[in-house]
């Protein structure tokens, strides 16, 4: 484990700075093959994927395998991995030590998994890779809205296995969601680190480069054939975004149907709840609505601050600015980012400007 636990961290410092090289060079001169072509020897790849399945392995809990995934496949420190999510670096530490202990207290062995186990041992490194990306883009606590650092780390592992496991479709679809969405980073702060919601952002800004890689993994994933899985259709709504020029050309409609597909593979509130926003920017604020009130009891959305957000946004197109107004106020008290609390409570005082003005 030690051995190839080296191997592998001195393997991805290597590619890391020839990732940044290559970024440097692609933004200069756009070149025609956009894809990063990652040609690891077959042992040391074997030696990455194995890592991969024992850091991402079940048995552990969400925040252990994360912690361990970033400690061993990411090269992080302990101090910076703590940093990034906000956490006493002791805790970090311990949440570690323990992921160690299980997987050896359970004699979890170091290879690669075969048919069914792997697919389903595969699930839980997307899984993983997916949520160190969502920290990193819409930051749930702190000072920063954005850490641009969380999600290099994941867009990287994301390629590291994309190059591993070239015909996992559900792969190239994360990667793809991963590389269209990092492509707003830029313009998703201000000047002064202000939050800008994506109908708002300058798409100028936008990465032209991380779009174009995001749609060639977005043709892999289909290219291999078969239903797109969740992350895939994801990757698909996030394209939709990146091929409008402007924010009144999003086809609405379609992610509509791609939420749709999302909702069937994969169901969840929050999937219902992107899907209302959808369904408010297609067919209406009042349709909209509908479908998020119907959300409003749902339990495992009670401290969701978005859901009191998306219902502010969809009563103040409406007109119904004091409801709306409260809506933004419940959401600013529920969030722990500091900069959206700042945000949802602009837009509250603008629900009350824009009232006494009416």
């Amino acid at each position: 484990m030690g051995t190839a636990k080296h191997r592998a961290i001195d393997a991805i410092r290597r590619r890391k700075t020839l990732e940044r090289k290559h970024e440097e060079i692609g933004h200069a001169v756009e070149p025609a093959h956009e894809g990063l072509d990652m040609e690891l020897d077959e042992e040391v790849g074997d030696d990455l994927l194995g890592l991969m399945f024992m850091a991402c392995h079940p048995i552990l809990a969400m925040d252990a395998r994360v912690a361990l995934t970033l400690r061993v496949l990411g090269g992080l420190t302990t101090e910076e991995i703590a940093r990034g999510f906000l956490l006493p670096t002791a805790t970090i530490a311990q949440r570690i030590v323990r992921a160690k202990r299980t997987l050896a207290e359970t004699r979890v062995r170091f290879e690669l998994p075969d048919g069914a186990e792997r697919l389903a041992r595969l699930a839980s490194i997307l899984e993983v890779i997916y949520l160190i990306y969502n920290e990193g883009y819409s930051a749930t606590t702190g000072n920063d809205w954005v850490r641009p650092a969380l999600c290099e780390e994941a867009l990287r592992l994301g390629r590291i296995l994309a190059a591993l496991t070239p015909d996992e479709p559900e792969v190239h679809g994360l990667v793809a969601l991963m590389e269209i969405q990092a492509s707003r980073l830029g313009a998703r702060v201000g000047p002064s680190g202000e939050p800008v919601l994506l109908l708002d952002q300058d798409r100028a800004r936008w990465d032209r480069l991380l779009i174009r890689r995001g749609l060639a993994e977005l043709e892999r994933a289909e290219a291999l054939g078969g239903a797109l899985g969740p992350y895939a259709l994801q990757a698909a709504i996030a394209a939709c975004h990146a091929r409008a020029k402007t924010a009144a050309e999003t086809d609405w409609s379609r992610i509509v149907a791609l939420y749709d597909a999302v909702a069937q593979l994969a169901p969840s509130p929050v999937v219902e709840l992107n899907r209302a926003v959808a369904v408010g920017m297609a067919f209406g604020p009042a349709a909209g609505l509908e479908l998020v009130d119907a959300l409003v009891s749902e339990p495992s959305l009670e401290s969701y601050h978005l859901l009191p957000a998306v219902r502010g946004d969809l009563l103040r197109k409406l007109g119904r600015l004091d409801e709306a107004r409260a809506e933004f106020e419940r959401s600013a008290s529920l969030t722990e980012n500091v900069r959206e609390r700042q945000l949802l409570l602009r837009r509250a005082a603008e629900c009350a400007a824009e009232r006494m003005v009416g």
